[in-house]
């Protein structure tokens, strides 16, 4: 078992490194590639322990179902959310992710 003060949690790769590039905070960073299985979820679950649990997903159906999923199996999971008008977090500019990020009570990088 593996514990870690902050864990997030993201879709794919792209997010990862999104969000690698900016915050200045160690951070546990796992994808799903997607849904995941509720088998999967619990055995990722069971691997990993965390003092704070946040979900960042892209504003699609697929970033909702993974939210909705994420709700019931670790309701205490904090959510962060980029715009509807930005889509997915790999695209979301630098700017409004370091905004959310701050709100989240992280550490990012100066963008100056």
């Amino acid at each position: 078992m593996i514990r870690m003060s902050k864990l997030m949690i993201v879709e794919g790769k792209s997010d990862k490194e999104r969000l690698l590039a900016i915050l200045d905070v160690e951070v546990e960073i796992v994808c799903t590639n997607g849904t995941l299985g509720t088998t999967a979820l619990e055995a990722l679950l069971d691997s990993l322990v965390a003092d704070e649990i946040y979900v960042l997903t892209d504003a699609d159906e697929a970033g909702n179902r993974l939210r909705r999923q994420v709700r019931r199996e670790i309701p205490q999971a904090r959510h962060l959310y980029t715009r509807k008008g930005y889509r997915e977090v790999a695209t979301t500019p630098l700017e409004h992710l370091a905004e959310m990020l701050q709100h989240g009570h992280f550490s990012v990088k100066s963008l100056g």
